[in-house]
């Protein structure tokens, strides 16, 4: 993926330790949203599920999922959309 954001930006319109919104859509048939927050929890060794939300999309075909961990640092938050590039289903990254 190469829109990630860069550790500056990162670091300039954040102070760390902050609450960060990640954003994926996904093939709903295909337990996408499951994947999404696990993936968020490894990547960040958390015990709980982050704050989530999700919505399907009009048709049932796609699901819209909004993660909203505390991170630490900019390498966390780039960690993370690295993952998430990564799932199975994936459809967009915002």
């Amino acid at each position: 993926m190469t829109n990630l954001p860069t550790v500056e930006l990162l670091e300039n319109a954040y102070h760390f330790p902050t609450e960060y919104m990640f954003k994926v859509i996904g093939k709903s048939d295909q337990g996408f949203l499951a994947r999404a927050i696990a993936a968020v929890r490894e990547e960040l060794k958390l015990d709980v599920d982050p704050p989530c939300q999700s919505r399907d999309a009009v048709g049932g075909r796609h699901i819209s999922v909004t993660l909203q961990p505390t991170v630490a640092s900019p390498a966390q938050i780039i960690a993370v959309y690295q993952r998430l590039a990564a799932l199975n289903g994936l459809v967009m990254l915002l």
